[in-house]
């Protein structure tokens, strides 16, 4: 080869690679913006796609689409009949019915309703439990307790302290003949999955599922960072536990990330919501195990089979409390908690605040708290100080001073990783759950919120904010505009991205 064909032979390489670069953005950026996805969103792709040659594009494929395996579509279609017709045998009882209702909440119930099918439940009773070791000692009383299943799902699930005793107390029941099922995430339990601790617990009878697999292969079929972020605890389809406490000991869990201790929230409930809880476990469970197994001619039939597996059945009314729950994800409503929160934020009057380890607002939920905090609502945000993530801390703190200018009130929690997520709205509702402000937790991950119309609960709830605001520090307006050009500049050129984080 001499040098006039080296000469043109590069110059062919150079050619095809220009011109597969510019298809692979022309044609992905088409994809972008065909979809019609919200603004923010569009927009940090496109920025991705067209800065980035070829690795934007091989990240978009892999993460740029709501995803899910045909497998899963399959079984998700297989159940939705049962599915339907449990909200419908909920629809047909007795669900929360209010003397005096306020026209905001019967509003938010009914589009709460309208978007996943749940009603509300009244008579239930809720108690609050804020420090880890009385959350993991609840929880094991309650195993031990158990006579016929102890169903638990989490996202994260580390052994090692206080956990332990779930574990043990779970062997346990499973011994004396108890049904214990386990559904864990697949990346945020990744590493318990896979440990010695789960062959014992499986020898032992517990029933282990991973939801939501998760590999390089699967990358291919399906988008691999859709989770499962539920936190569900439900005994004997008579007692539940839900809110932002993985199942991990705050004293050893990520001793490393120089944030403090997780401070997480979780509640205990009796009353008719525990069925609400227990039906979204088992259907959970099935998506991910069984449910092929349900192909008889009566439906009736089969749903009294899905009842008896997942121990659901209706609860007697314990308290006072109205509950609704609303699980959400990319599923059937996959808009349902953004568009609640949205209404929430709308319909506050006179006091709002809200608990959040991720705040990274989209431009509805900005324009949202800015439209409240114009109107005259006190507006307070409590957000950790020092976050896990760096790239969640930049996208946070570039919209602090356009808040702070509108009003809102912004508050730095210095206890350590502030991780409930929680709202008070009028000292009159609540909302509480593993639900973060932002747009993994609206679009991407499956969730589950309570809505709780209850002004007594709605107070305790809002008497621990106040402890949260008590070890925090208001921001200082004219000290953050002070902060360095060079940090300015890292905030906004994360928030590009701040969709997809």
């Amino acid at each position: 080869m001499d040098v006039q064909d080296l000469h043109w032979s590069y110059s062919l390489l150079s050619t095809v690679i220009l011109l597969t670069d510019l298809f692979i953005r022309f044609g992905l950026s088409l994809r972008v913006i065909m979809r019609k996805r919200p603004y923010g969103v569009s927009l940090a792709w496109l920025i991705v796609i067209l800065v980035v040659p070829f690795l934007g594009g091989f990240f978009y494929l892999l993460f740029g689409e709501n995803r899910i395996s045909e497998r899963r579509i399959e079984r998700a279609k297989a159940s939705f009949n049962h599915y339907q017709h449990w909200l419908k045998t909920l629809k047909d009882r007795d669900s929360a019915s209010w003397t005096t209702p306020s026209k905001k909440l019967s509003s938010l119930h009914h589009q709460a309703e309208t978007l996943v099918g749940i009603p509300a439940m009244k008579g239930n009773e809720l108690f609050l439990i804020t420090k880890p070791e009385d959350i993991i000692n609840s929880i094991v009383d309650a195993i031990a307790h158990s006579t016929s299943t102890c169903h638990l799902q989490f996202y994260i699930w580390e052994e090692g302290g206080s956990v332990d005793n779930i574990i043990n107390a779970l062997i346990k029941a499973a011994e004396r003949g108890v049904t214990c099922r386990l559904l864990l995430d697949s990346i945020g339990s990744r590493d318990f999955l896979k440990s010695k601790t789960v062959a014992t617990m499986k020898k032992s009878g517990i029933k282990i599922q991973e939801s939501l697999p998760a590999g390089i292969l699967k990358a291919l079929f399906s988008r691999i960072d859709i989770r499962n972020h539920r936190k569900i605890v439900v005994i004997d389809g008579a007692i539940a536990y839900t809110g932002s406490q993985n199942m991990v000991d705050p004293d050893v869990f990520k001793k490393d990330a120089g944030v403090g201790n997780w401070i997480d929230l979780m509640v205990k409930i009796n009353g008719p919501v525990v069925e609400s809880l227990a039906g979204t476990f088992i259907s959970d469970w099935f998506l991910e195990t069984n449910i092929g197994q349900f192909r008889s001619e009566s439906l009736l039939q089969d749903f009294d089979t899905v009842r008896s597996i997942g121990d659901i059945h209706p609860c007697p009314e314990t308290g006072v409390s109205a509950v609704q729950l609303v699980p959400s994800g990319p599923g059937f409503s996959p808009e349902a908690i953004h568009s609640l929160l949205l209404t929430t934020i709308y319909a506050s009057r006179n006091e709002l605040i809200m608990t959040t380890p991720y705040f990274i607002p989209d431009e509805p939920l900005l324009a949202a708290l800015k439209a409240a905090a114009w109107r005259g609502v006190d507006v307070k945000i409590i957000v950790p100080k020092n976050n896990d993530s760096k790239l969640v801390q930049y996208a946070s703190r570039a919209r602090y001073e356009e808040l702070a200018e509108a009003g809102v009130k912004i508050y730095l929690f210095d206890g350590g990783l502030l991780h409930s997520k929680t709202i008070t709205v009028d000292r009159d509702f609540s909302l509480f759950g593993s639900v973060n402000l932002d747009m993994r937790s609206f679009w991407l991950n499956f969730e589950a919120t309570l809505f709780i119309y209850c002004p007594e609960f709605t107070e305790e709830l809002r008497t621990i904010q106040e402890g949260y605001l008590s070890q925090s520090e208001e921001l200082d307006t004219k000290e953050f505009t002070k902060r360095k050009w060079a940090e300015k500049f890292k905030e906004n050129v994360v928030l590009l991205i701040a969709p997809l984080l």
